[in-house]
This record gives C-alpha cells, structure tokens and sequence, in this order.
C-alpha cells in the first residue's frame, strides 16, 4: 500500500518552506503527499512580504476532500495564523482522523518574520496540542507557548519540553538549531524519558524551511509505519544531509532554501 502523508500548512511562494517543502519532503523520502493549503504568504529568501489566510469554510472542505477519498497515514500541521483556522484544523481531525499527527508550533519565519497571531496561541494549545503525536518546537517557540524565557541549556529545554508534554502531546521534540555550540542538541521527552540527539552544529545561511522539513521528514517516517523513535533519527539524518548540501543551491538573495533532494541532484 502507497504511504499517505497530509500537510496541513501555509504556502510559501519562494518555494523553501510551508507546504512546498513539506510535498518536497515526502517525496524526497518516497512518501505520496496530499495538502491542505490553510494560509497563502508572499514570502521569498528574504521576508515575508504578506499573509493572506484561507477562509475557515474552504480550510474545512480541503480536509474533507482529502480524507474522504485518500488513506492518510499521518498528518503534519504547520502554521495556522488565526484561531478560526485552529479550530477548523482541529473539527476536521476529530471528524475525519485517528492516526499520528505531527504539530509544529509555527510562529516566526526564519527571517523573524510573525506567522502566529498572539490570539491563536492560547486556541492553539487548548485545541491541538492535546491531539498531537509529537509536538516539535524550536527554542522560542516553546518559550513562547510557556510564557518563559529562551532556554539556554539544555536542562532548561528539558524542563520546558516536560512542561509542553504535560499540555497534552503524546512527545515533545525540543529543537536545539537555535542553540550555541559545535552541536546542535535535540532532546526527545515522552512520559518514558528523555532521548538526547546531537549532530555537529552546520554553518549555513541556506536555513529556510529547516523546521518545515524536519517536521515533514518525521511525518513522511510515521506514515511508512516507523516507531516514533525511529522517525525522529531517520528525519534528523535526512535534514543534516539537506543542510550541509545546501550551499550546493543558489537560490535567492537572502536565507535559502536546505536542499531537500540532495540525494538525487
């Protein structure tokens, strides 16, 4: 059977993040991708230059379109700007799905840029980190979900990941990209423990879309039925590898894009 992997996420019209890097993701890693477009940006290598969000009714007949005709096998949400959309994302899962959703928590773009209003935080919380499988916030936005300052440690990530898991998410995964040092820490916290994963730190200016894709490489592992664990590796080694092949590109003037299919050209 053919995984199915649905992205539920903003269009970014330079192609390096949102819902084009999630359908570059699942195919880079021979996954079939489906969309539900919940936001449209004008967004290019250096900014977001404008956001129009999708009407909350045509955001509810894109996940009935999907779900009623395709076999999904896990979900990623990406960003969701405004709390009607929420709410949206949410009734449509309740109504159309039962399987592993990745939520990441999108709040600013990579050139700090907001993609989340302040009022969506709170319906955001309420209404889908009690749904999510795996919750994968960078430093500030787990920062931001808590109220709390920037974690500079890593016992203050986990600490903060231990607070995020107690919100309702089945796993957090504290990204450390934001982080100092040779090596860029992620620690995985479920109810069980914590995982820590390290990888040497990437000098890069090419970093646009990185939790888009990482996200979407976990989602594309957990529709081909891997453990949660698994996923979680198998995504980082796949985003390292798109990091370092990122100079390879020469796209655009500002951040660009990780190079997502750095396995065939």
């Amino acid at each position: 059977m053919t995984a199915i992997a649905l992205t539920i996420a903003g269009s970014d019209s330079g192609g390096g993040a949102g819902i084009q890097a999630d359908l570059k993701t699942f195919s880079a890693l021979g996954v079939y991708g489906a969309s539900v477009i919940t936001a449209l940006t004008a967004q290019n290598t250096l900014g977001v230059q404008g956001i129009f969000d999708i009407p909350p009714d045509f955001v509810d007949k894109q996940m009935q379109s999907v779900f009623s005709d395709l076999t999904i096998n896990a979900v990623k949400i990406g960003m969701l700007s405004v709390p009607t959309t929420i709410e949206s994302v949410a009734s449509g899962l309740e109504a159309g799905f039962s399987g592993p959703v990745v939520l990441d928590p999108v709040m600013v773009a990579a050139s700090g840029d907001p993609l989340l209003t302040e009022t969506a935080i709170t319906t955001l919380k309420t209404r889908l980190l009690p749904r999510a499988t795996l919750l994968t916030p960078n430093l500030p936005e787990a920062a931001r979900l808590l109220g709390k300052p920037v974690a500079t440690t890593e016992a203050t990530m986990e600490a903060q990941g231990k607070a995020l898991l107690a919100m309702g998410p089945k796993a957090v995964l504290m990204k450390g990209g934001h982080g100092e040092g040779p090596e860029a820490v992620d620690l995985l916290i479920t109810p069980d423990g914590t995982l820590r994963l390290a990888t040497p730190r990437i000098p890069s200016r090419n970093s646009h879309g990185t939790g888009c894709t990482l996200s979407s490489a976990i989602t594309a592992g957990l529709a081909k039925g891997m453990t949660l664990e698994d996923a979680v590796k198998a995504a980082k080694a796949y985003i390292q590898a798109a990091i370092a092949a990122a100079d390879r590109l020469d796209i655009g003037h500002g951040h660009g894009p990780t190079h997502h299919f750095h396995a065939f050209w």
